[in-house]
């Protein structure tokens, strides 16, 4: 048999496939081998660059966070309390006063001529009533002598009585008068700042007029009422039942500067079912006047306080559908998350749990 009909036949065929079958084995161990050295390679000596942060333990408190405004306790419309002239306004605009200073003065002179009518007619009035007395005194005596009649008693008796009405009449508008004229002195009932003035001297002033003359605001203390979530509420009143004081923040509109530092005084008796929120006022000294009657304000309420709590920095924390997480550099490649452990921060996107870092 030659060699051309050889490599024809079934035998050699056979001893072909056999060949490259014992070929294809030898080159798979020697890829699964050079993988796995390749692997370990890379998860021994390929570490990759991350950014850490270390663990803490401290007391962190709970605040609820919310809109507000800043409203005085009192704010008063300064009115006048009868008709009359405006003849001086004796504050200015912005002035800080102090419960019963002088605001404006309106014209007396009106009032003063009407209290020495009043006063004329009282004495008058009390002339006559003396002098009736005097006669019903002579009749009482004549009649027990049976020198008059019962009828003449009697009328010089109702007699007596209508001057009296007529004395008691005289003397509630001598009182009223008086009262009138203490009302032309327009004084503040609080302290606190005058805004705008709203009438100027001259004008006439009326007990129906609606603006006023000014408006005076209390600054020390004042308050901020903001509204919070019912489902917050039974956090805040189990505090308030317990007898404890809430701190309240009170910080400006971009949350950059804190305002001033309060406490609750109170919470609404009601929810309003059109927002599902509820009222509440703290109280703030306000000693350096950083609160500005109708500021708008951002509060924070702290409602609890966790104690000794692990904190992470909030950038190590990762999200899967699982649950949250974090990576930990450790030595011993234990878990767990204590405080004083390495965590990272940054370049958590390619880690596998195992892998090299480089801090």
């Amino acid at each position: 048999m030659d060699i051309t009909t050889y490599f024809k036949t079934d035998q050699y065929r056979r001893y072909r496939f056999i060949l490259i079958l014992i070929l294809l084995v030898f080159i798979g161990f020697i890829l699964r081998h050079c993988v796995s050295d390749f692997s370990k390679l890379t998860k021994n000596t390929a570490a990759l660059s991350v950014v850490t942060g270390v663990t803490t333990s401290r007391d962190v408190p709970v605040y609820i966070e919310a809109l507000g405004a800043v409203t005085p306790v009192y704010n008063v419309t300064i009115k006048t309390q009868i008709n009359g002239l405006l003849m001086q306004v004796l504050f200015k605009e912005g002035q800080l006063v102090k419960q019963g200073d002088v605001l404006a003065q309106i014209d007396t002179r009106p009032y003063e001529a009407q209290l020495i009518e009043y006063q004329g007619q009282l004495e008058r009035d009390q002339a006559l009533l003396t002098n009736a007395l005097v006669d019903l005194k002579r009749y009482q005596t004549l009649w027990s002598q049976d020198s008059v009649s019962q009828q003449t008693l009697a009328t010089q008796e109702a007699l007596v009585r209508q001057y009296e009405g007529t004395v008691k009449l005289d003397q509630g508008l001598l009182d009223t008068t008086l009262v009138n004229l203490n009302y032309c002195r327009i004084i503040s009932p609080v302290d606190g700042r005058v805004g705008l003035r709203l009438v100027d001297p001259g004008n006439y002033v009326q007990t129906t007029d609606t603006t006023g003359i000014a408006v005076v605001t209390t600054l020390n203390p004042i308050t901020v009422i903001f509204t919070m979530a019912e489902d917050y509420i039974p956090a805040v009143l189990k505090q308030l039942y317990a007898g404890k004081t809430l701190e309240v923040l009170a910080y400006d509109r971009q949350q950059a500067h804190l305002l001033a530092t309060g406490k609750l005084l109170t919470i609404d008796n009601q929810i309003d079912p059109t927002t599902g929120t509820v009222k509440l006022r703290a109280e703030f000294d306000n000693s350096e006047n950083t609160l500005f009657a109708s500021q708008f304000v951002n509060v924070r309420l702290l409602v609890n306080t966790l104690k000794d709590v692990t904190l992470v920095p909030t950038a190590a924390i990762q999200y899967r559908p699982e649950g949250t997480y974090v990576y930990v550099v450790n030595k011993d490649s234990t878990s767990g998350l204590v405080p004083g452990q390495t965590v990272v921060t940054e370049g958590t996107d390619k880690l596998t749990d195992g892998a090299k870092v480089r801090v």
